[in-house]
């Protein structure tokens, strides 16, 4: 038997301090109310018009995303970091300086994605009648800046990802022999 200094108590434990709102100064509030209003005031004028078709739209856009194009850059994500991942049986699915390379691909494709979805309908030239009369400028050449676009940001990533090799083997000792 053991004495009064043998006997084991449980820690107290503390209730959990509850989270707070971090609400900011009154100029972040003044700015998030008036963003909203502005919001708000956008939205009355884009529904003005054609509500329905403008609802349609969102919608469409946000079936079109969840239901296909997700999916679809889930698929070629995965393809993308299995052929960047092993490279013999029994070998650690993927080197942590690997993803940093897949992140040279994946940037410039999810930005030139994301540009051709939201310019998607003057790219494919879908609109090209409506669009000089609601805006009074050209709706040509579209197609040849998105791939410019996409072509100057892979190039700027390869060129990221040389220049960052570059430096890593001028860092790196020289092998013993």
């Amino acid at each position: 038997m053991g004495g009064p200094d043998d006997v084991r108590r449980r820690p107290v434990r503390r209730p959990r301090p509850r989270p707070r709102l971090a609400v900011g100064s009154p100029l972040q509030l003044l700015l998030l109310a008036c963003s909203f209003a502005l919001a708000a005031y956008a939205g009355v004028r884009l529904l003005a018009g054609d509500w329905f078709g403008v609802a349609l739209w969102i919608v469409g856009a946000a079936l079109l995303h969840d239901l296909v194009l997700l999916p679809l850059y889930a698929v070629l994500d995965r393809a993308l970091v299995k052929a960047a991942g092993r490279r013999r049986v029994g070998a650690p699915p993927m080197p942590l300086r690997q993803w940093g390379r897949i992140m040279y691909v994946r940037v410039p494709a999810a930005l030139s994605l994301l540009l051709l979805l939201v310019w998607f309908p003057l790219i494919s030239g879908r609109v090209a009648e409506r669009y000089p009369s609601a805006t009074g400028l050209s709706a040509d050449g579209f197609l040849t800046r998105w791939l410019l676009m996409t072509a100057a940001l892979f190039g700027g990533s390869a060129l990221l990802l040389v220049l960052r090799l570059r430096r890593a083997t001028k860092d790196r000792p020289p092998a013993a022999h």
